[in-house]
Formats: C-alpha cells, sequence, structure tokens
C-alpha cells in the first residue's frame, strides 16, 4: 500500500508569515486593551439570582440597578433562569442592598449565591499565575532537551527544547490575543480557569509535538548517510500526521460539545482550550519541526 506523502516543510514560509502576522496581531491587541480580568483577579463580587418567571433582560436589569452605582457591573444570563451579577466591591450592606432592589422589583427572584474575592489576594493569584505558566514552560523545555540529549546531530538537543517552547509560546500568545479582542468587545472576562486553560494547553501542545519529535529521533537513527535532515524531518512529520490530526480532532468534538451544552460557568474555559488545542496541533506540525529544519540550515550555509 503507497502512503501520499506531502512536502510539509516546503511550506515553512507560509507557516512563518501565517503564525508571525497572527502573533503580532494577538499582542498588538494584548498591548491596546490587555485582558478584561474577573473578580478572580480584581477582587469584588459575584452573585447569581435566580427568576422563577421570566427571566430579565441585561439591559432591564442594568436600569434596575443603576442608581446603585455600582463599578464594573457585569450581567452575564446562564442556561438555568439565572443570571451572574459581578461589581467590584466587598461591602455586604450594598450585597443586601442589591438583593432588595431585584426583591422589590422581582419577588420572584432567589439569590442562589453569593462569592467574594479581596483585592490583595486577587493580585496575588494573578501573580502565582504568571508564575504557574512561566515554570511550566521553562520545566517543558528542560524536559524536551533532556529527553532529547543522545541527539546531537545534526541539530544540537537543546534546539528540541527550544524548538517545543516557541510553538508553546505562539500558542498562548494567539489564545490570550483572542481572549484580549472578546473582553474588548464582548466583555468576556478572564480568571482562575483561564490559567488552567493555559497550562492544560502547554501540556497537550508540547505532548503533541514530541511524538513528531521522537519519531523524528528514530528515523535520524535508521536512515542512511545519504538522506538530508529535511527529508527525515518531513517524513517523520508524515509518519505521526494522522495520529495528531485524529487525536486533536476528538479532543475537539469533545471541547465543542461541552462549549454548546455545558454551561454558562465553564463555556470560556472550553472556548479557551478550543482555540489553543487547535493552534497548539497546527503549531506542533508546521511551527515545531520546521524550526529544526530552518536551524539545521541555517548551520549549513555558515
Amino acid at each position: 500500500m503507497t502512503h501520499i506523502m506531502f512536502n510539509i516543510i516546503s511550506k515553512t514560509k507560509y507557516a512563518y508569515i501565517f503564525s508571525i502576522t497572527l502573533t503580532v496581531l494577538c499582542v498588538v491587541a494584548l498591548f491596546t486593551w490587555g485582558l478584561k480580568y474577573g473578580i478572580d483577579f480584581t477582587g469584588g463580587t459575584l452573585m447569581e439570582v435566580k427568576f422563577e418567571n421570566n427571566l430579565p433582560a441585561n439591559q432591564e436589569l442594568e436600569n434596575v440597578l443603576k442608581d446603585l452605582n455600582l463599578k464594573s457591573l457585569t450581567l452575564q444570563s446562564t442556561g438555568n433562569n439565572s443570571v451572574l451579577i459581578r461589581y467590584a466591591s466587598e461591602d455586604d450592606n450594598i450585597n443586601q442592598t442589591v438583593l432588595a432592589t431585584l426583591a422589590e422589583k422581582y419577588p420572584d427572584s432567589k439569590n442562589l449565591r453569593t462569592d467574594y474575592a479581596n483585592a490583595s489576594v486577587s493580585n496575588e493569584l494573578k501573580t502565582k499565575s504568571l508564575m504557574a505558566i512561566f515554570w511550566a514552560i521553562l520545566g517543558i523545555m528542560a524536559y524536551v532537551a533532556w529527553a532529547f540529549r543522545r541527539v546531537s546531530h545534526p541539530v544540537a538537543s537543546w534546539k528540541y527544547g527550544a524548538g517545543a517552547v516557541i510553538a508553546l509560546i505562539h500558542d498562548v500568545l494567539i489564545t490570550v490575543g483572542v481572549f484580549s479582542i472578546l473582553g474588548h468587545f464582548w466583555g468576556v472576562e478572564v480568571g482562575v480557569p483561564f490559567v488552567a486553560a493555559l497550562l492544560t494547553i502547554l501540556g497537550f501542545s508540547v505532548h503533541d509535538t514530541i511524538v513528531v519529535y521522537d519519531r523524528t529521533r528514530e528515523n535520524l537513527q535508521r536512515s542512511s548517510s545519504k538522506e538530508k535532515f529535511p527529508e527525515i524531518v518531513n517524513r517523520s512529520l508524515n509518519e505521526t500526521l494522522v495520529r495528531s490530526i485524529n487525536t486533536s480532532l476528538t479532543v475537539i468534538i469533545t471541547l465543542l460539545a461541552i462549549y454548546i451544552f455545558g454551561g454558562e460557568s465553564i463555556k470560556y474555559f472550553s472556548l479557551a482550550l478550543l482555540v489553543g488545542i487547535t493552534f497548539g496541533t497546527y503549531s506542533s506540525i508546521f511551527i515545531a519541526s520546521a524550526l529544526l529544519v530552518t536551524s539545521y540550515n541555517s548551520q549549513i550555509k555558515k
């Protein structure tokens, strides 16, 4: 049986142009608009109120609460006839006033929960989240470099780790950039679940990359001296292509189901994973291995 061999490495230039353009746009969006932080990172109150009869429109609820002058007020309808009310205040008196105002206008309303996030604790949480992502990336780079320590020819082992990390940073920046745009135009907030999604993306993406790298290592050991390194990498990509796509598709289909049917509380967590894993699959095929070939070609020119 003859297998079709795609010349993936020959498309490296187009993949680089696409990735650099998209990454730059995401970085510009991030520096221009930033992320819209939820109360996990800013401090404040999250209140979930259920309505027994008809759920009022968000604009109607804003008009009911506008006289209370709540700072950073956001309203988010959920699938169970309730609404999430967020605002930057931890004062219990204000919370009671909010509930009393709603009860007066909507006697059928019922407070399901009220959560608080202290501002100082939120700042500490933000710092720890950034440190978790930083150490995860550093640890992944060190592990990949160690795992491929015996593959020193024709590309140094540490370059495998560097290639994996560049692909990971690419995936994370695009995901963060997408949520910067969503936050600016649609008010989508990020919190601890978003950080958990980024860490999950790091793990999934590097797993896909290591599969390709490992097949490259096997083929380097088996190949003849006449076969060039770019050809070996391209063959390795083709041998793992179907597996990578099938694995990613099963995850993406599951995440789509969670996004559509999973409810408001995990909707944007699954969306972050969808974006990150989609681009993680793309980067493991078109970026991580291509970086090895680019490094090899620059060595040859020197």
